[in-house]
């Protein structure tokens, strides 16, 4: 099999349904989700090779996973008919996941700075790109309709990388960088 097809020199790709062109809103939208899940899969290799973050790895794992289910959901040219692949348990576990995360670290009141050690500073371009692939999921569900689990778990994700680098940071006796400006913004956990 060879890798380039020279379909798509023309400014089109192939969905699931047909072709559209490569700019294509849902185009847009899975193309980000596999952004995302690249950076995903440097974090989860930079977590492996760091001592007491070998669950964060495995996490990250299967977010790498859930990431792909999203971006077949999305990748569909008539949505109507179409068999989903993420469900909305996937979004669930991720809220167990971050309240895990977030009792590993210190309470915070003021925003900080994305960064730490290299694994936070990872997790931080992880929810940045994260938020930039709900924002094209957005603009996509003005066009048709978006799953709901795709926008749920998209939304919780950038959750979970915001409480996974602190929890990393502090696994890794690194302290969060507060933004020095930052008025109290964050309540104590009861």
């Amino acid at each position: 099999m060879k890798l380039y097809t020279r379909t798509g020199d023309g400014g089109q790709t192939s969905v699931k349904g047909g072709r559209v062109r490569k700019d294509d809103a849902r185009v847009e939208a899975y193309g980000t989700i596999d952004e995302l899940n690249s950076f995903v899969g440097l974090a989860a290799a930079m977590a492996a090779a760091r001592e007491g973050l070998g669950t964060l790895a495995a996490e990250l794992v299967e977010i790498q996973q859930e990431l792909f289910d999203c971006g077949s959901d999305l990748a569909f040219r008539d949505p109507a008919n179409r068999e989903l692949k993420l469900t909305a348990e996937a979004a669930m576990r991720l809220e167990g996941w971050i309240d895990a995360h977030d009792a590993a670290a210190p309470d915070i009141t003021r925003f900080i700075l994305p960064g730490g050690s290299d694994v936070a500073a990872q997790l931080h371009v992880c929810r940045t790109v994260c938020r930039r692939a709900e924002r094209r999921a957005v603009t996509l569900s003005a066009e048709v309709e978006v799953p709901a689990p795709v926008m749920v778990y998209l939304n919780r994700l950038s959750d979970y990388f915001f409480a996974a680098a602190r929890a990393a940071n502090a696994r890794l006796g690194v302290s969060d960088a507060e933004y020095v400006r930052s008025a109290d913004v964050f309540r104590k956990r009861d």
